[in-house]
């Protein structure tokens, strides 16, 4: 194959890649929670980052430095992207998250603003005047630490990390055994990861359309949402964490 056939190739591969299961899952249970169709194009591409950051990290390491990559601990790391489904669900059902987002917002100190309607007032607001006034002309990623806090962007980035350590041997060595040049497997793995990054923000943008659109019309509709995607991403994860433990090995003594 030529250079620029691997090159879309590693592309599309990460197109697919973005569609895994347990990739859905994982940001299912974030993009539940927001209410702007840029906001859960966000949480995607914040995951796509943290994922493809991981993978050529770990990429070059093999393909440069030739690191080997035990089966045991593969293993091990797929099986914290089980934990972390499991955690995942767990913030979702308890709303664990959501308190401890309403006591950081209670830790912002607050602005104070003269406003005209007929006479002059003070309004007390704990976040900054000029989002009040028009958040849209803000960029999208100050908006959403804005309305959510740096804890909900990080939180995607974090689960993409782990999500990149996971996948990222098996990505290595298809590299490794198609593209005899390393610069150019390199390039493939950050072609790949600009894939994934694409494709996880096409999901989560799709996802937001039909949760964004019956939050508006019930209203327990995010409610009913945010739960069962909880309970999704726990009994996936329970059950990814059993095939990883027992069906492949994991806690057998080797």
């Amino acid at each position: 194959m030529s250079p620029l056939s691997i090159l879309i190739l590693g592309f599309i591969l990460g197109l697919k890649h973005a569609t895994d299961a347990d990739h859905v899952v994982a940001v299912t249970t974030i993009v539940t929670r927001q209410r702007k169709l840029r906001h859960a194009a966000l949480v995607g591409i914040t995951w796509g980052i943290g994922h493809t950051l991981m993978i050529i990290i770990v990429g070059i390491a093999i393909i440069i430095f030739h690191v080997s990559i035990p089966e045991r601990a593969q293993l091990s790391f797929e099986f914290v992207v089980a934990v972390a489904l499991v955690v995942l669900g767990l913030l979702n059902l308890t709303g664990i998250m959501k308190r401890i987002m309403t006591k950081l917002e209670a830790l912002r100190p607050l602005h104070t603003h003269l406003h005209f309607h007929g006479a002059a007032h003070v309004h007390m607001h704990n976040h900054p005047e000029h989002f009040h006034e028009d958040p849209g002309r803000h960029e999208a990623v100050a908006e959403f630490i804005y309305h959510h806090g740096v804890v909900q962007l990080l939180r995607p980035f974090i689960v993409g990390l782990i999500h990149g350590l996971a996948g990222s041997a098996a990505v290595a060595l298809l590299v490794l055994g198609s593209i005899s040049d390393e610069r150019v497997a390199v390039v493939y793995l950050a072609i790949f990861g600009v894939g994934t990054i694409v494709g996880m923000m096409l999901i989560t943008t799709l996802l937001g359309v039909p949760i964004i659109a019956g939050s508006k019309k019930f209203a327990r509709f995010d409610r009913i949402v945010t739960a069962l995607s909880g309970v999704i991403s726990v009994a996936y994860g329970l059950s990814f964490g059993y095939h990883i433990g027992i069906v492949d090995g994991l806690f057998r003594p080797w």
